[in-house]
């Protein structure tokens, strides 16, 4: 079994935490308690204390842990937090794991901003519709498709939505573009271009990173048990 302190520096490593500046990154509420059961959530909510408790949890990750109240959990229960770190090597970033699921290929950084803010890359050429229906069943959903190609072949997935990121990638090649939501300042650049958008959804996307952290983590750790709130 590990403490909180060696969960801490592999996922500082994973998440390359040293270009995130103050954002919260690391331990959160410390703990010296063994861990063999670890909680991942999005965000603390009213029934975290009673879930912790049932599911005999020994430590926690929190993606927005602001609202974590004192006192809530145990006092021995420790809490890992990583905000921007995990949007960006997780969710719509540069995120090979993402990449590989999504079927791309020859990943090229896209969007940099003292670090990488998507990927672009091929894909087997095939309809647009029945690569939506990929996305849907990776993400659980989407909200949002706009455009018309008929087929696509080379993909940028991007955690933001610009007018200089969409021409970009519209520029590189891309057909397709992938993001968490639409933004208006955007649109033109879209009509201009013709490149086809999905917006999953944002927190479509940070689900799709807490289930690829458990698996991360598993393959980190193989007797850690790592628990989910749906589960």
């Amino acid at each position: 079994m590990m403490r909180l302190n060696d969960i801490a520096q592999f996922l500082d490593y994973f998440f390359a935490v040293e270009y995130f500046g103050d954002d919260p990154h690391g331990v959160y509420i410390p703990s010296t308690r063994l861990i063999s059961r670890f909680g991942l959530a999005l965000e603390p909510w009213s029934g975290l204390a009673q879930w912790a408790s049932a599911k005999q949890l020994d430590a926690l990750f929190l993606h927005r842990p602001w609202q974590l109240q004192p006192g809530q959990l145990a006092a021995d229960i420790g809490v890992l937090a990583y905000h921007l770190a995990f949007d960006q090597n997780l969710t719509l970033g540069f995120n090979p794991r993402l990449a590989t699921v999504l079927g791309m290929s020859n990943l090229e950084v896209l969007g940099e901003q003292g670090r990488p803010i998507g990927m672009i890359g091929n894909i087997p050429t095939q309809s647009c519709a029945g690569y939506c229906c990929c996305v849907d069943e990776i993400f659980g959903g989407y909200d949002t498709v706009r455009g018309d190609a008929c087929e696509v072949s080379r993909v940028a997935v991007v955690g933001a939505m610009t007018d200089a990121l969409v021409r970009e990638a519209a520029n590189r090649g891309a057909n397709l573009y992938i993001t968490g939501q639409l933004r208006k300042p955007a649109q033109t650049a879209v009509l201009e271009t013709g490149i086809s958008v999905i917006a999953v959804g944002h927190r479509r996307c940070e689900e799709w990173g807490l289930r690829a952290l458990a698996g991360l983590l598993g393959d980190r750790w193989s007797r850690l048990e790592v628990i989910l709130p749906m589960q």
